[in-house]
Formats: structure tokens, sequence, C-alpha cells
């Protein structure tokens, strides 16, 4: 038999392999673990198992709670179903809830947003001061009016994205990079989201902070709420229970090489050619992040489990919980989480019923390129954490990976229901 390996495009046979490993993830799913009340939430792990069957993701970790405590917890699937070499596994991988995932865009709120939270709590950090006068490559006549608020609500007018691999080496190369850059568009008056954006706000906490911010969330929130698994970078010797996720960067080379993919990049595709082809497991996806930044950055690299997220998602649940662990002042959470001009908060998605997204009117959250997705909604004392590893079956025919946006509706729909109808 021949073994399939993935290309830097698609899954080789696509419809054949995933069927084979359909068989394999729904086999796993039978011996998925459970640390909630399975029979109020029944219909939402068969939303979830529907996921594994059509071929959405091999693998998943669903998160139910409350301020008062987990209420459901459960794993599906697997964790990983290739090897490094993109080789089928002889025994693939169980998920487990402690696997660590790759959190992909929800390093924006669970590193990024929450340093700066910290930071205005601790009175160090005004969200309408010009940027510049801690960046001092912001010192531009487009840039001055550029501030923190702009940057954390994705109005700053700066570009939405661009591989800096390709003109910068590391983080500082980056942020002088981005200073010469034109804007985009009119500093605060159109939402255009921006992961160039994230990766000045780390710039901006390592000066303000006088420490990298990697080390200033471990000293200031990682550690203090007891957190095992969370970090950056996170070494399969000591972490070995990790999710793996795509096969090198096939959809961003795809975004460098074809401009009729959806974005058009200004550089040259040859000018550099350092792309991974082996299958990830500890290591960032997100390109600018492992190739420009060490795994290290403001918009993607964090790592962590369902479990760690709630414990950092529970003080900006339960006002009691906020004052004892002294993270962060309720008008640091009030700011934060109060809607802008564009109905989100500084850093967080809004749920609104106006818009066709998985989060609630009412809700906070944020969804991540990987498949991981989470939201907290304060007036039902809800939390809910949704991680999966949709990249791991590789890109389709279209070269995208699967779009989760409507099961994510369907989970959180019916889990409110469900809260409603029993809490």
């Amino acid at each position: 038999m021949t073994v399939p390996l993935i290309t830097d495009i698609s899954v080789a046979g696509a419809r054949s392999v995933r069927a084979c490993l359909l068989l394999t993830a729904l086999l796993c799913a039978c011996s998925r673990q459970d640390t909630g009340d399975s029979g109020k939430f029944a219909p939402v792990d068969r939303i979830v198992e529907s996921g594994i069957s059509d071929s959405l993701y091999p693998g998943a970790v669903l998160l139910i709670g409350t301020s008062e405590g987990i209420v459901h917890q459960q794993a599906f699937g697997h964790a990983a179903l290739y090897g490094r070499d993109s080789r089928l596994l002889a025994e693939p991988e169980p998920m487990t809830e402690g696997h660590l995932f790759d959190l992909a865009s929800l390093t924006k709120i669970f590193a990024t947003t929450y340093a700066l939270m910290h930071l205005h709590s601790n009175g160090l950090l005004d969200p309408d001061e010009p940027v510049f006068r801690h960046l001092p490559p912001f010192d531009t006549d487009g840039k001055r009016k550029i501030t923190p608020r702009h940057l954390l609500t994705h109005t700053s007018g700066l570009m939405p994205w661009f591989p800096t691999y390709y003109t910068a080496a590391d983080s500082r190369a980056r942020l002088e990079w981005t200073g010469r850059q034109p804007l985009a568009g009119e500093v605060g008056k159109q939402r255009r989201y921006s992961d160039i954006g994230f990766m000045a706000l780390a710039d901006l906490i390592r000066e303000i902070s006088g420490r990298p911010m990697e080390q200033y969330l471990s000293e200031h929130l990682y550690r203090p709420l007891n957190l095992q698994s969370t970090l950056f970078n996170p070494d399969p010797r000591s972490y070995p229970d990790l999710v793996s996720t795509s096969h090198g960067n096939p959809f961003e080379k795809r975004m460098v090489h074809d401009d009729e993919f959806g974005y058009r990049v200004d550089t040259d595709p040859a000018a550099w050619n350092g792309w991974r082809r082996n299958t990830l497991r500890g290591e960032v996806n997100d390109g600018n992040a492992f190739y420009t930044h060490g795994g290290i950055a403001g918009h993607a690299g964090l790592f962590s489990t369902a479990s760690d997220l709630y414990r950092l998602l529970v003080p900006l649940s339960d006002p009691a919980e906020t004052g004892r662990t002294g993270l962060f002042t309720p008008e640091t959470i009030q700011l934060f989480l109060s809607g802008d001009s564009f109905q989100h908060g500084l850093g967080w998605m809004a749920g609104s019923d106006d818009r066709d997204s998985g989060f609630p009117a009412g809700s906070y959250g944020h969804t991540g390129f990987t498949g991981t997705y989470f939201f907290i909604h304060p007036g039902r004392d809800l939390i809910l954490i949704f991680l999966t590893n949709r990249q791991h079956f590789g890109t389709g025919e279209d070269g995208y990976y699967p779009d989760l946006g409507r099961i994510q509706q369907h989970i959180a729909g019916k889990t409110i229901e469900i809260v409603n109808e029993y809490y």
C-alpha cells in the first residue's frame, strides 16, 4: 500500500484519504473523554461530531463553563493523523482535554490584549496616547495619530497583512519596516483587520513594560493564575500532548505567489524560499510569527489548552474573581469590552444580532486561523471554548481550509438554548 503524502497545496487523493481518516476519527470519537453533564449537552456534542464526519477537522475539544466552574468538557477524534514527515501515522493520536492547540489569532486576546489590559489596570497604558511616543518608527506624518485604541480596534490604517519575512529578519527590523510603509487607509475611519497592527502592539508592550511581551505575560498573568500549559514555542519533549496543524504553509505560500487567490502582495515571490513542508507540531502555523518573530508575536504564536483558556476568562466573567486575582480593574474590563463605532471591543470581537457571526449578541470572543474559537457572554455567565485542528487534513482543491463559521454558529446557538433551559 502506498502511504499518501501531503503536497504543498492539498491532501493527495483528498477524497479517498479523508474517507480513511474519517473512519479512524469516528472510532476514536467513541472513546472521548467527558468531565461534564453529558445528558444536557449531548446535542452540542453531536454538532461537534458532525464536523468530524464532514471532514471539517480530525479532532476537537469543547468546553462550556460559567464563572463557578466547568459544566461540560469533552475531547473528540484525533490530535494527529500525520507525522512530521507528512506520512499517515500507524497509530493516530487520540485527542484529549489536555492537548495544547496552536491558538493562532486567539493570541491577539490571550496574550496581546491581556497584557495591555494589565498595563492599563496598573496605570501604565493610555489607550489614546499616540504610539510614536514609545515607538519612534511611527513618528511620521501619516502615523503620528495612531493610538493603541486604533491598533486594538483595527482602525489604524495599517495594511492588513504582508509576508514580513521577505523583508525583515526579526521583530525590530519588522518595526522599522512598518514605519516606512504607506497607510492603507485613513486613521480611525475604517475597520481593516490587521495582523501588522497587533505586531506593533507587542512592540508597544515591550517598550512600556521594559521586557518582552512573553516575559511580561508569564510574570504578571500566567504564573499568578498557575497556568501550566499556556506559552509560546512549546518543546515537544516537555509538552508531548501537542495538536498537529498544517503541512507547511501552503495557504500562505499561495497568498504570496497567486495574485488571484484573494490578496495581492507587492513583492517578488522568488525573493525568498524558506517555506516549511513538514507537518507542524509545536511550531506556530502563522508564517510571520514563525519566520520573522521566532514563534512569538502579537498576532499569533500562543499555545494553550481549553482548561487554561477557561481560567483566563473567569476573571472577566466574575467580578469577585476579578478582585481576588487582581489582574484587571473593573474599569479596565469595562473599557476593553465596550463597543466602539464598529460595535467591537478593544481587541475583542463582539457579537451582534446585526452580524452573521458565531458570536451571539452580548458576547465577546475571537476566532483563530488554525480552527480555534471562543466567546464569553457576561450577561448569561457563559464561557464557550471550541478548539479544532481544521488544517490537519490539508487544503481543499480550491486552496482553502474548511470553513467552520456555520458549525461555530450552530454550537453557540445550541449551547445558549440549553443554558437558557437548564441554568
